[in-house]
């Protein structure tokens, strides 16, 4: 995917109106936003936020301490002793002893055959990455605000032409959805179903990921925000493309996947609502 890069936008005015849809597509009412999506978008801050938060999946690895290290390999280092390696022709490391093919073979030394790793890598090597708490807080709210702008939102790849309204809110009824078949339904008439087939369409990962679990690469789709989740978890698991998450779990990582801002959102008035409260801080 081609990396937007997001310039510095203007700040929007404190008290904006989102219209609010039902679930049969028409508008209902309005919301008043003042925070949730006024923010300058920061790209920067958004990249820094998620590869913080990837940091702390890692799991840690190391070699095993005694890798290389398990022969009978040494070294002579005196004079006028039988096998002594002094005086002749070769470099000064540990050796196998005794006759065989394997008589004087070095081992143990990095540059050796079956010897130990120059530099391996440590266990207690420390992964996560640090943030503060509030910049994890403004690269949210940045990368809301990104997705709140249908031109970021296209330039992302998102079919979003037919789309009613960006940003988009919709009643807490979507909440209580509990099957996929209605999810679908909704979606449609909300102006999504270009953007469901792009994210249906799945292409066959190149390299060895193929024979690792991880053989296609699934495109990202919309993000359902909502305020709590009665159902509609569940019910749109098995949507390729299509994530929902509940507004106190949400992540930067989820809202800008690959620290790339402009997914696609769908809040919920109560999600909405969580996030303008969360812009006070």
């Amino acid at each position: 995917m081609e990396t937007i890069r997001i310039e510095k936008y203007e700040k929007w005015s404190d008290g904006m109106k989102v219209p609010v849809y039902s679930l049969n597509g028409t508008v209902k009412g309005d919301i008043k936003v003042e925070r949730a999506f006024s923010r300058p978008v920061r790209d920067d801050l958004i990249k820094r936020a998620v590869l913080a938060e990837k940091s702390k999946i890692i799991q840690p690895y190391g070699t095993d301490p005694l890798a290389g290290k398990r022969t009978s390999a040494h070294y002579h280092g005196r004079r006028g002793i039988r096998m002594s390696m002094m005086n002749r022709e070769m470099a000064r490391m540990k050796r196998i002893h005794g006759s065989g093919g394997l008589s004087m073979r070095a081992r143990f030394v990095p540059q050796a055959i079956k010897g130990i790793k120059a530099h391996p890598p440590k266990a207690e090597k420390k992964w996560k990455l640090k943030i503060n708490k509030k910049e994890r807080i403004r690269a949210l709210l940045s990368a809301a605000s990104a997705s709140s702008r249908k031109d970021v939102v296209a330039k992302r790849g998102h079919a979003v032409d037919n789309v009613k309204h960006v940003p988009l809110v919709i009643e807490d009824k979507m909440q209580d959805i509990s099957k996929i078949k209605e999810v679908i339904v909704i979606l449609e008439k909300l102006g999504l179903k270009k953007e469901l087939e792009r994210c249906a369409k799945k292409k066959v990962r190149a390299g060895k990921g193929t024979a690792r679990g991880r053989k296609y690469r699934v495109k990202k789709g919309p993000l359902i925000v909502v305020g709590n989740d009665n159902g509609v978890i569940k019910a749109s698991r098995n949507l390729a493309g299509v994530d929902v998450v509940e507004a106190g779990n949400l992540s930067v990582s989820m809202i800008a996947p690959g620290a790339h801002a402009g997914r696609f959102c769908i809040w919920t008035e109560s999600a909405v609502k969580m996030m303008d409260a969360l812009g006070e801080r």
